[in-house]
């Protein structure tokens, strides 16, 4: 009782009847972006703001420092929340 071999399927390529009017329909539509601009202006504010949290962090002298333990924590934390922002908000529609 042996098995029957079975033929493999073999992928056929996908054939279109105008390859020009294709392509024009390609090159000619306008790039989406997921965000908007503003959207992406955000996003490098919040980043900005976080580095400058960071930097407000660094430092070897006094690490009990009130700069350090309250004010550069806040301002990480609101760098993030500007990118929360930047994340969430809806674009304007044209």
């Amino acid at each position: 009782m042996a098995q029957k071999p079975v033929k493999p399927i073999v992928a056929q390529p996908v054939k279109t009847t105008d390859a020009k009017a294709t392509q024009a329909k390609i090159t000619h539509t306008p790039i989406q972006f997921v965000f908007g601009k503003q959207n992406y202006q955000l996003t490098l504010v919040a980043i900005a703001v976080i580095f400058f949290g960071f930097a407000l962090m660094s430092g070897t002298t006094d690490i009990y420092e009130w700069r350090k333990i309250v004010l550069a924590p806040l301002v990480v934390l609101s760098g993030f929340a500007i990118g929360f922002i930047a994340i969430f908000k809806k674009s304007k529609s044209k």
